[in-house]
């Protein structure tokens, strides 16, 4: 107690301009205490928000790149190496790293990319890759340009894994487009080619749709069960597109119906001569435990023509229903000066 009631007179003995700079200069310290605080405290809020960041960008598969522009010196976070299957330490060389892009999707890239830079904008672009893994990834990459002034010094953004999401709209499109069972296109994709197949043209060149009915396909069925007919189907599937090679559409439409468009044969005896090649190749004989079914092939034919007073798919239906009504087993091309008949064909 002595002391301090000691110092406090010394204190007070002290020019007023001593104590004033004592004073400024533990203030001083005093903030500086404070500042540090501040940043210790920034700094671990700073270090938490990147821990949260990386462990998001990772559940979500997004990594964040920039680009400075001319020399492509590329800056990665953690999640892109992961996207490339490449260590953290890698050297990142842009003029490698585009060997994994797609040819089709790096020519998109480099398009984009070069309009953005242009234009001073960005893009987005879904693009296939190749790992150096051999890992297939489709990513969805996010760009913009930065400038100084208008002068472009940098381009960044993100890159997203889209795969899980390309494969379910993959699987998507094709259980829209395309029949399970035989792998062919449906009858929703053989609608929309059949509004685009061009009209006979007039050098001579004949288009047609050929609809096919399987004849005794449904002894197959009755006798031998539906996972036979399934097998039936199957292989018709293979045969006839075997035989209609070059074909613009090979359809299963229905149960045991098919379709075939084609476009720019020479003659009309040359969609003739395919009608027949494909009663020939679907006739055959299907045996189990003995007993045999003859499963065979009905093909009604008609040309795309202006001439047509109907629409060209009731045409093919009525020709095949004449090929049904004449035995079977055969081709009818319609002509125009044919009557439609409306009755339905025989369920066989």
């Amino acid at each position: 107690m002595r002391f301090f009631a000691a110092f406090a007179q010394i204190a007070e003995r002290l020019p007023p301009f001593r104590r004033d700079r004592e004073a400024a200069i533990e203030a001083l310290q005093q903030a500086l205490v404070e500042k540090q605080r501040r940043l210790d405290e920034q700094a671990v809020a700073l270090a938490h928000s990147r821990k949260i960041f990386d462990r998001s960008s990772e559940a979500a598969r997004i990594g964040v790149w920039e680009c400075s522009l001319p020399d492509n010196r590329l800056v990665w976070t953690k999640m892109v190496y992961d996207l490339f299957d490449m260590p953290y330490d890698a050297d990142l060389d842009r003029s490698e790293i585009v060997k994994c892009y797609s040819q089709e999707s790096l020519a998109e890239l480099g398009r984009r990319r070069s309009r953005a830079i242009e234009e001073r904008s960005g893009f987005t672009l879904d693009a296939e890759i190749v790992t150096p893994k051999g890992n297939t990834r489709w990513i969805r990459i996010t760009a913009t340009v930065e400038c100084e002034g208008d002068v472009p010094v940098r381009i960044f953004g993100m890159k997203l894994d889209i795969t899980a999401e390309k494969m379910m709209f993959d699987q998507i499109r094709y259980l829209a487009e395309f029949d399970i069972l035989t792998g062919l296109p449906n009858r929703a994709q053989f609608q929309s080619a059949l509004q685009h197949l061009p009209l006979r043209t007039l050098g001579g060149g004949a288009s047609a749709l050929l609809l096919i009915d399987l004849d005794g396909f449904k002894g197959i069925n009755d006798t031998f069960g539906h996972k036979a007919g399934d097998e039936c189907l199957k292989e018709t599937a293979e045969r006839l597109s075997a035989a209609c090679k070059g074909a613009d559409l090979v359809a299963r439409i229905g149960g045991d119906e098919f379709a075939v468009l084609v476009s720019g044969y020479d003659t009309v005896d040359s969609v003739r001569a395919l009608a027949e090649t494909i009663v020939q190749c679907l006739g055959r004989f299907v045996e189990q435990n003995g007993t045999r079914i003859l499963v065979g092939a009905s093909v009604g034919v008609a040309l795309f023509d202006t001439s047509l007073r109907c629409d060209v798919f009731v045409c093919a239906d009525s020709a095949l229903y004449k090929a049904k009504t004449d035995g079977k087993n055969r081709f009818h091309v319609h002509e125009a000066s044919e009557a439609i008949d409306s009755r339905k064909m025989d369920a066989a």
